[in-house]
């Protein structure tokens, strides 16, 4: 049981939960998920930490087949520029590991946005918190769960 799922349950949101053996020297993490689950990637989403120039993390949510506007978002967010976040700060801030980040369940609550794309399926797909597990729910779901922020990025 990870922080994730314990969140979903404490909420009583409706989930579901999807395991596949993760392949140690594959970094292509939210791939790895589309392809062994055999998902559609438009409904995988990848939960990046980034950090601002004032060194604040935020977190974005994107499908694992579209790479995030940095700039797009960093004006969202009111910050000069964004980076990836260190695995280490991640870490630290969440308590997950690179590949295994889940938007719920983190130690710590980081501003949260996610594409408003999530919102064109009844169903996505994010991290459960440990590489190999993906939980399914409704990204309306997911918003009022994390507080997140819908946008264009």
């Amino acid at each position: 049981m990870t922080p994730a799922i314990e969140t979903l349950k404490k909420l009583n949101i409706q989930f579901d939960v999807l395991s596949y053996q993760h392949e140690v020297n594959n970094t292509h993490y939210g791939m790895e998920a589309v392809e062994k689950l055999n998902l559609n990637s438009a409904q995988v989403f990848k939960t990046l930490v980034l950090e601002t120039h004032e060194q604040a993390l935020i977190v974005a949510l994107t499908s694992v087949d579209e790479q995030v506007n940095l700039k797009q978002l960093a004006k969202l967010y009111k910050a000069k520029k964004l980076t990836l976040a260190d695995a280490k700060k991640v870490h630290a801030s969440t308590g997950y590991v690179l590949g295994g980040v889940s938007p719920l369940g983190q130690k710590k609550r980081l501003k949260t946005f996610i594409h408003k794309r999530a919102l064109n399926f009844t169903t996505i797909y994010v991290s459960a918190g440990r590489r190999g597990l993906e939980v399914a729910l409704s990204p309306n779901d997911l918003g009022r769960a994390i507080d997140a922020t819908f946008a264009e990025f």
